[in-house]
């Protein structure tokens, strides 16, 4: 069980990652073989060139000017004073509003915290129920709402201020909307309009062949009507067998446009065959999925919902192993041979403050491709609608559990001996009280992810890699070099959440 210490170890380990990872990547994007994954949107706008293409050998691997080692942090100041719309000409809305997002949390959890730690913490921190009591605690679980004694009106604080707390979120939660909302209709008033925003699609591997026969068809119609304008007094015909070479003559003119209307109006037996949506814009469609049956649709979403279930299922086993780890005395039991370097008081506080929270986020890592994947064979046709439907997924394995089995599992290692000793009508009594006392794992969690974790994001590791094994196996030419390098969109289902 985490204390405040061990709290403080995590803390500055993970303060201590985010900044070794600031400065690699600031080391990274200055040296000349890095630059096309770190400006790709300048050389596709033609505003960068390559560094080298010019100066020594040396030179165009390694950067030699030092003084750019010198200011490789004023990245930052420049990137936090560009104004929102130069930044939307420059990364498009989608990167403006991901940023927005972290500022919406700034913006909801600042004055919560405020709130939080001049009110709540004091009305929790001096009781002294957890001491009268035999649960496991530590000093850290003397700050939750497990130490006000049942009965107090100390609750009374804790149900006002979840009103504040909520009222304050929702507020600015509405005003972001709005803001986003607006910035969205400007951005869609200065786009020039395309007729692809307004375009509905069938199933393109037929619909294709359909449109090529009927331009065929109005090619000749055309022809034949220009000929008899030419020359009235002459009807002209065709033969409709192959190629126009056999078969019944007939009125070339009433053929061709008898052929039109049938292929415009043509109708099928089976019901699912017409069935439209609205299409998404060429750059975002999924095209593998275009041609897949609409019946076998149903079917799939079955089968994809039936693995869903089983997935978060058994990821519970993951979840039991990352709190064993929050668990001293079940790690010693287990291998008691380390038990001299686990008692060690630095080693301690990295395996109660630092390891459970690593061991989760590196479990999560493989989720977003897994959960994409499923998405993509329950046959969605657009991008971003599989990236929805794979964040909306993650959002629900997050609650299940890294919310609901962290708390459960967790719960039953720490109180486990209680649990044994007493009865079967004090367990629920035990468990509501031990449940706040959680609140440890998920703040090692949240530092391990949102610090550490998204500093870790701007080395761009994963493109940086793929970029430079396609430009020593792939690339034959500039264009290929191009693709290469193509940053992409930001990722809604590994992004966002």
């Amino acid at each position: 069980m985490a204390t405040i210490s061990d709290i403080g170890v995590s803390a500055g380990i993970n303060i201590l990652s985010a900044f070794v990872f600031l400065i690699v990547f600031a080391v990274l994007r200055v040296q000349p073989w890095n630059d096309r994954v770190y400006f790709p949107k300048w050389y596709l706008k033609g505003l960068r060139t390559s560094p080298t293409g010019s100066g020594t050998l040396v030179g165009k691997v390694v950067n030699l000017d030092f003084r750019s080692y010198l200011k490789f942090l004023n990245w930052m100041p420049e990137a936090l004073r560009m104004p929102e719309p130069e930044l939307i000409d420059h990364a498009g809305l989608d990167s403006v509003v991901y940023l927005r997002i972290y500022l919406l949390g700034l913006k909801i959890f600042v004055p919560i915290a405020i709130l939080a730690f001049s009110i709540l913490v004091p009305v929790n921190w001096t009781n002294n129920t957890l001491e009268k009591t035999d649960l496991t605690f530590s000093d850290l679980d003397k700050l939750s709402i497990s130490n006000i004694p049942l009965g107090s009106p100390r609750f009374w604080t804790h149900l006002v201020m979840a009103y504040v707390f909520t009222f304050w979120t929702c507020f600015v939660l509405k005003r972001e909307y709005a803001t986003v909302a607006s910035m969205r209709l400007h951005f869609l008033a200065s786009e020039h309009r395309r007729p692809d925003q307004f375009t509905v699609v069938y199933n393109a591997n037929k619909f294709s062949s359909l449109v090529v026969e009927k331009k065929k068809c109005q090619n000749w119609l055309d022809y034949y009507q220009i000929k008899f304008s030419r020359n009235p007094s002459t009807k002209p015909t065709t033969k409709t067998g192959f190629l126009g070479i056999c078969g019944a003559r007939v009125d070339a003119i009433d053929h061709y446009t008898s052929e039109i209307e049938k292929i415009s109006g043509e109708q099928s037996r089976n019901p699912t065959e017409w069935l439209t949506e609205w299409a998404p814009e060429p750059r975002d469609v999924y095209w593998d999925n275009l041609a897949i049956p609409y019946v076998s649709l149903a079917i799939r979403r079955l089968v994809i919902g039936v693995a869903f279930f089983f997935l978060t299922f058994f990821f519970m086993i993951p979840i039991l192993f990352v709190q064993s780890l929050a668990n001293i005395e079940g790690i010693e039991k287990a291998v008691p041979f380390l038990k001299p370097i686990i008692e060690m008081k630095v080693i301690k506080s990295v395996i109660q403050g630092f390891l459970p929270g690593l061991a989760l986020k590196l479990f999560l890592i493989f989720l977003p491709a897994i959960l994409m994947m499923m998405s993509k064979f329950e046959g969605f046709i657009s991008l971003s609608t599989l990236e929805r439907r794979s964040a909306t997924r993650y959002y629900i394995f997050q609650f299940i559990n890294v919310f609901l089995g962290s708390i459960i599992t967790g719960t039953a290692f720490q109180q486990l001996d209680n649990f044994i000793h007493q009865s079967a009508t004090e367990i629920p009594k035990t468990v509501g009280v031990s449940i706040p006392m959680k609140a440890t794992f998920f703040i090692t969690y949240i530092m391990v992810d949102g610090w550490a974790g998204v500093a870790g994001e701007i080395l761009r590791l994963k493109p940086l890699v793929i970029y430079h094994l396609k430009n020593w196996f792939l690339v034959k030419i500039e264009k290929d070099r191009e693709e290469a390098m193509d940053p992409g969109t930001i990722g809604f289902n590994t992004g966002e959440p």
